[in-house]
């Protein structure tokens, strides 16, 4: 079965090598952009150069649509049957949205269902609300994944992060 794993910038490397993703999307600014692990191609990583905000900062990059397109287009042409591994620092904010927008991609309308598993799996999580704003308009789906990711509830932030968060790329 195909994974989404979510997981730190810093634990991607060692998760890359043991669980061999086909697809591995990085989602950092740009001086923290990672090369492309080894086994993965160069067109199977998909690098979103953006800040972890949600509203403008200077200096900063602030997700915009055109980064959220891309997203999507990556994960609508990512096969359904390989796993996909999204990074961001830490594993808690950038990249746990994405693998919600890959969830709800995968699953149209399960978008409660997507975040009680996300809930489930990484209790630290704190989707990036502005990634699935983003995501909400450019899929059409009016507020339901801001709605879905705020009945997760807050994160447990006195659970650390662990090293790796797995979730089926297909919900049922």
């Amino acid at each position: 079965m195909a994974h989404l794993y979510v997981c730190s910038l810093e634990a991607m490397p060692d998760h890359v090598a043991d669980l061999r993703p086909r697809y591995v999307v990085s989602l950092l600014q740009p001086s923290f952009q990672p090369p492309t692990p080894a086994g993965v191609t160069a067109a199977d990583h998909h690098r979103a150069v953006l800040d972890d905000i949600s509203s403008a900062e200077d200096g900063r990059i602030l997700p915009e649509g055109s980064h959220m397109r891309a997203l999507l287009d990556f994960f609508g042409s990512a096969d359904p049957d390989e796993s996909i591994l999204i990074h961001c620092w830490a594993g808690i904010s950038r990249s746990p949205a994405a693998a919600l927008i890959a969830l709800a991609l995968e699953s149209p309308g399960h978008e409660r269902e997507a975040a009680r598993s996300l809930r489930a799996a990484a209790p630290h999580a704190m989707p990036n609300y502005r990634l699935l704003a983003l995501a909400d308009e450019a899929l059409g789906r009016g507020n339901a994944l801001r709605e879905a990711a705020r009945e997760m509830g807050p994160p447990q932030m006195a659970v650390s992060a662990p090293h790796l968060v797995t979730l089926p790329r297909r919900l049922g």
